[in-house]
């Protein structure tokens, strides 16, 4: 029979794969997690995760055990969570954003919720684009408005809500700072700003921050951020350019900054996903929510 502890250890090494990471969002050392996870395979009698000195990786068998364990899981915090504070009686969904623009949607989506459903919590969460899954595959967040293609066999996709033109941000004295429009072409003679890929799949990358023009040019890279605001600041100071929702002028407009609208770039869609596994039952309301918010905007 499984301990909570050893359960914990290893759905979050399985969220996480690396051990200093886990150890860290567990406090306590690594080698207590790399004793725990032995532990563990050896009550099993087989290997969860295949090691080396560079990744950590699940078996096929690990991935079943992920699986099949995070649902439950993800329902016992749930209830315990709702017991502890007093207030068993109502469910809880968390609903994830990843631009200004998706939150105010999904918060005209709540407020319909909560009128529709009054027995509920939603609870809002802004989502940074440099991890754009990880709050959903550690559990945290049950349903999210964020940047399409998203291709992951973990989680499900659903409608694209609406698409925005797209544009390039560029320095007030910047050469394309005074035409009406650019070209995917013209990215060949800028240094783009990127964000850092660690943990955003490299398609999704290309799609946004892409390497080379539709002809086979190559783009130069500028540095990769973490967080949107230090993407403004390096194209405020001149340091490069970056590709942004032609939308985003309205909200994160400043000066030494210019919007110029792309003739020829695809669309940025904004949809929705979740979960492929232990989805939350509120799910389906609130889709179906968020599509009448949507159609009333």
């Amino acid at each position: 029979m499984l301990e909570r502890y050893e359960l914990e250890a290893f759905l979050t090494l399985a969220e996480e794969l690396h051990f200093g990471r886990t150890a860290e969002r567990l406090h306590v050392t690594t080698s207590r997690v790399s004793q725990t996870i032995r532990k563990l395979e050896r009550h099993i009698g087989a290997p969860l995760f295949e090691r080396n000195s560079r990744t950590v990786t699940l078996t096929p068998l690990g991935k079943q055990l992920r699986d099949e364990l995070r649902p439950a899981y993800d329902q016992i915090s749930a209830s315990v969570t709702a017991a502890s504070r007093g207030n068993s009686v109502k469910r809880a969904i968390t609903v994830g954003f990843s631009a200004p623009w998706c939150g105010n949607l999904i918060v005209q989506a709540t407020d319909l919720f909560r009128i529709r459903y009054p027995d509920t919590v939603v609870d809002i969460e802004e989502i940074q684009l440099a991890d754009p899954l990880g709050r959903m595959r550690s559990g945290a967040v049950d349903l999210q408005l964020t940047e399409f293609p998203i291709a992951e066999p973990d989680i499900t996709t659903g409608a694209i809500m609406f698409s925005e033109p797209r544009a390039l941000m560029v320095p007030e004295g910047h050469p394309f700072a005074a035409r009406e429009s650019v070209s995917m072409e013209d990215l060949a003679d800028a240094t783009l700003i990127t964000l850092a890929d660690e943990l955003i799949p490299r398609y999704w990358m290309d799609y946004y921050f892409p390497r080379r023009t539709p002809s086979g040019r190559p783009i130069p890279q500028g540095p990769a951020t973490n967080f949107w605001p230090e993407v403004l600041v390096h194209v405020s100071q001149s340091v490069g350019v970056s590709t942004v929702s032609l939308r985003a002028e309205r909200f994160h407009s400043r000066p030494g900054v210019v919007f110029v609208p792309f003739r020829d770039a695809p669309t940025i869609d904004y949809g929705l996903m979740w979960p492929s596994a232990g989805r939350n039952p509120l799910v389906q309301p609130f889709l179906d929510t968020i599509a009448d918010a949507a159609v009333s905007e």
